[in-house]
């Protein structure tokens, strides 16, 4: 083992062994079963390429139940087997007779799907990982298999059946979906080299301020910049009069009792708080800016920085080191108030090393073609929030104490 505190498939012998893997495939679908983007299942070819001499059983879900896209996982298998260039063969079951029989008589090389683990109803207990270890799942499969390997960093924040229960009984491992979250993550909020910026934006002002109070008290961020909606938070616990309607859009989405907390950030930190000294007002979808000292009560929607804040940000991103984005700077569908977001991108890009928190700003990078200048994109959304607001995950913490486990097996 090296000075990771998790095992890795580096750190097995995988010839010939049968590995059961979670996956994260859970992708948006039309009503009529299509996939619309198979971001997520490319994201695992990485991992299956490096298991090619083992036999692999992968689990996975789709959406959650009440949802209209909780169905089965074929259509993923097929789009996977295309992906990898072989056959991943579905299987309509997760750990019946069928499913058994199957994996039984796998040989090298082969790939099996299981059906949506969530159509198991203990899959969704948020429950301690020996708790699941003796759960039906875990029972039944776990003597079918001699590794686990968690890739599913997505659902890393829950503490689901088969995000933690194997890990229990299972030699377990991080798959390269999965290593490269946590050692990218780390080095963005612990290990980067400085200068380190933190571009902090989008509409969940709770997310941003969890991960801007994180990373300034741990001294993980040189500076944070707030845009799009946590920065109108951010002006107004300033002292800047935002506007009725800008106030009203706030506390719509229960984001008032953010301003307290905001005003304690600026307090605390106020010299490593970057924010915007001119927006952009959405006047009929027409763009007029503003500086922040003009605005008042009857101000129009700030949908966007403005070009001198743009300016001035996109100069700290571009010379600093490393760079985390998360979340918009302003209302980026709309092409009159995409200035901002697509040139933080853009000067993102020109930074050592540059991570992307995942969500809406994914979808702007790859709009803009720019995915692989990237250093980093999240495949995360919540898991990387979580992560970056400096939580404890359950799926990487039981990684960590399966590796401890280990260790100490292999001393004995």
């Amino acid at each position: 083992m090296t000075s990771r505190d998790f095992l890795t498939i580096d750190d097995f012998d995988i010839d010939g062994k049968t590995i059961l893997v979670r996956v994260d495939l859970n992708s948006p679908m039309d009503p009529d079963g299509n996939i619309l983007d198979d971001m997520r299942i490319r994201s695992h070819i990485a991992t299956l390429k490096d298991l090619e001499t083992a036999k692999v059983v992968l689990l996975a879900h789709q959406s959650r139940p009440g949802k209209q896209d909780f169905t089965v996982m074929k259509p993923h298998a097929h789009l996977m087997s295309k992906h990898l260039g072989r056959e991943v063969r579905y299987v309509d079951d997760i750990f019946g007779t069928f499913a058994k029989t199957h994996i039984a008589s796998m040989e090298d090389g082969d790939v099996l799907m299981l059906e949506n683990v969530r159509f198991y109803s203990e899959e969704t207990l948020s429950r301690p990982a020996a708790e699941h270890a003796e759960t039906y799942l875990v029972k039944k499969l776990a003597p079918f298999v001699d590794i686990f390997l968690n890739d599913a960093f997505a659902v890393a924040h829950r503490s689901h059946l088969s995000v933690v229960g194997f890990t229990e009984v299972l030699p377990t491992g991080a798959g390269r979906v999965m290593e490269k979250e946590i050692i990218s993550l780390d080095r963005g909020i612990k290990g980067g080299e400085r200068p380190c910026i933190f571009v902090l934006g989008g509409a969940k002002v709770d997310d941003s301020l969890k991960v801007a109070k994180n990373v300034l008290s741990s001294g993980g961020a040189d500076k944070v910049l707030f845009t799009g909606v946590v920065a109108n938070v951010a002006l107004e616990a300033s002292g800047v009069n935002i506007g009725k309607i800008n106030l009203e859009f706030i506390r719509s989405q229960g984001y008032e009792p953010q301003i307290d907390l905001a005003r304690e950030l600026l307090s605390e930190f106020e010299d490593r708080i970057g924010l915007p000294k001119d927006v952009a007002l959405n006047d009929g979808k027409k763009r007029v800016e503003v500086q922040v000292s003009e605005l008042g009560p009857d101000s129009l929607p700030i949908n966007d920085l403005g070009l001198e804040t743009i300016v001035e940000f996109s100069n700290e991103i571009e010379n600093a080191k490393t760079v985390v984005l998360n979340g918009p700077a302003g209302v980026s569908e709309i092409e009159n108030f995409a200035l901002g977001t697509h040139e933080i991108i853009k000067a993102a890009v020109k930074s050592d090393f540059s991570i992307i928190g995942g969500g809406h700003i994914s979808a702007e990078v790859a709009h803009l073609g720019l995915g692989d200048r990237f250093s980093h994109i999240s495949t995360g959304g919540g898991a990387c929030i979580d992560y970056l607001a400096g939580e404890n995950l359950p799926g990487v913490e039981a990684l960590k104490a399966a590796a401890r486990k280990y260790q100490e097996a292999k001393k004995l």
